[in-house]
């Protein structure tokens, strides 16, 4: 009998072809409420600014790196059992992440709460017995039970027994990136994140290392993965780290920890209170104000997650639109005002590059001018971007050569070894786009030019 498949056309991958077995597996998770919210928040937050066709999104992002994970369990040979732990986890990789991914979750008291840990409660809800059991009647050769979803959920946190399975998963060779890549690099019009896909794919391997089997390449892989992490930081150069977007961010990240504040100091805004976002964004002041006098914050963190889950799962991208578009209206002179205008006019912020050898001179000069100006944080503001290429000693890639022998990537390759474990720093100053060009900025731009780049 022939294979019968189903094809999602991609714009990256072609025509995405799934077994009958494999829809089946899809489709359940693909259709349910908490899975098709995802179609409502960008993968590259304000990146469209600057990128107009940059408008994709995590639901794009998530079926790309499921049909990728399914293709490595192809070539790897796995049963059915691991290729659909594989797929699943892929699929739902991303399932936590708020509005605008990543910006999100800086509103929170030094980072302390990411997407990751929103997962485990979303997947919960494929626990419950009528969603195991419509899963059932489709698939009852190969069935799913709770236990089934811890499994992805340990493979997604990279905590699972089957090392192999949690690398395909979450590592530095994952299915994750192996879309991303190639998705951000074609919607955003640049060739930064590409790289030769089907060659890296015929490359990938287990690899023996300390009694424990993991994701690898063979010695003909070294090339093609030396271009898949230059292609990573070169995106994260130009695209991800990209001035006029993180800057646009940033704008957007203030308003958003500054609403929250006022919601919860000023009646002014008592008006907004019905909002799910504001309901949710008055939570997060409430925990920013606890985390800020508490070193151990695992309980406060495991409190504020089962309170205000309800309300997360409910927050997409319009939310947020929303609530910018109805404060810009206002003639009110507030901060959260200005910043909703500035957001809802798309007035980019002006970037300046600062000299990494002069970042503390820069530092005293922009301290010293917001003094005596009276300027406000976000209207200058220094912004410190790290990024690290390739990790050598946590978790390496490995190599198995044509004798079977395993070897490390930063080994084998000068170019990786050069870069190992070596972060760099991108510094950016914002500047306002309303001041910008003031003239009382003009002694300001003078100061500088001594650590701009």
């Amino acid at each position: 009998m022939l294979n019968v498949f189903h094809v999602i056309k991609d714009p990256v991958h072609g025509s995405m072809q799934f077994t009958t077995q494999e829809d089946r597996w899809i489709k359940p998770f693909l259709g349910s409420q908490i899975f098709q919210r995802l179609r409502h928040i960008k993968q590259l937050g304000l990146a469209d600014w600057i990128f107009p066709g940059a408008v994709h999104t995590r639901f794009n992002h998530c079926i790309g790196c499921c049909y990728i994970g399914g293709q490595i369990a192809t070539k790897l040979e796995l049963g059915a059992e691991k290729k659909q732990l594989v797929m699943l986890a892929c699929l739902l990789h991303d399932i936590g992440h708020g509005p605008f991914s990543h910006v999100f979750e800086d509103i929170f008291y030094e980072k302390s709460i990411h997407h990751e840990d929103w997962t485990p409660m979303f997947l919960e809800e494929f626990m419950q017995p009528s969603f195991l059991k419509r899963f059932n009647e489709r698939n009852e050769k190969t069935p799913i039970d709770a236990n089934t979803i811890h499994q992805i959920q340990g493979l997604i946190m990279h905590s699972g027994e089957d090392k192999l399975l949690s690398d395909i998963v979450s590592s530095q060779l994952d299915a994750d990136r192996l879309d991303y890549l190639l998705r951000d690099s074609h919607f955003c019009g640049v060739t930064y994140g590409e790289y030769d896909f089907r060659w890296l794919l015929h490359c990938l391997t287990p690899v023996e290392n300390e009694g424990t089997i993991g994701l690898g390449i063979t010695s003909k892989g070294i090339g093609v993965v030396e271009q898949y992490l230059m292609a990573r930081r070169l995106m994260m150069r130009n695209v991800y780290q990209n001035g006029k977007k993180y800057c646009s961010e940033f704008l957007l990240r203030e308003f958003l920890k500054l609403l929250a504040r006022a919601i919860h100091e000023e009646d002014a805004f008592l008006q907004l209170d019905q909002s799910p976002l504001v309901q949710f964004l008055k939570s997060v002041n409430t925990f920013n104000e606890k985390a800020l006098k508490t070193k151990n914050r695992k309980r406060l963190i495991n409190q504020f997650l089962k309170s205000n889950y309800s309300l997360y799962k409910n927050l997409c991208d319009y939310d947020i639109f929303s609530m910018i578009r109805s404060l810009a209206k206002s003639n009110a002179h507030h901060p959260v005002i200005e910043l909703a205008k500035r957001l809802h006019n798309r007035r980019v912020p002006r970037v300046l590059y600062i000299d990494p050898h002069q970042i503390a001179e820069a530092r005293e000069i922009i301290e010293h001018f917001r003094k005596k100006q009276k300027i406000q944080d976000w209207q200058i503001a220094l912004l410190e971007l790290p990024h690290l290429s390739y990790e050598m000693n946590h978790d390496p890639i490995l190599i198995r050569n044509f004798f079977g022998a395993t070897r490390f990537l930063h080994d084998d390759s000068l170019m990786i070894h050069a870069i190992s474990d070596k972060s760099e720093y991108l510094y950016l100053l914002s500047i306002d786009a309303e001041i910008s060009n003031s003239k009382k900025m003009i002694p300001f731009y003078r100061s500088l030019k001594n650590v701009v780049m």
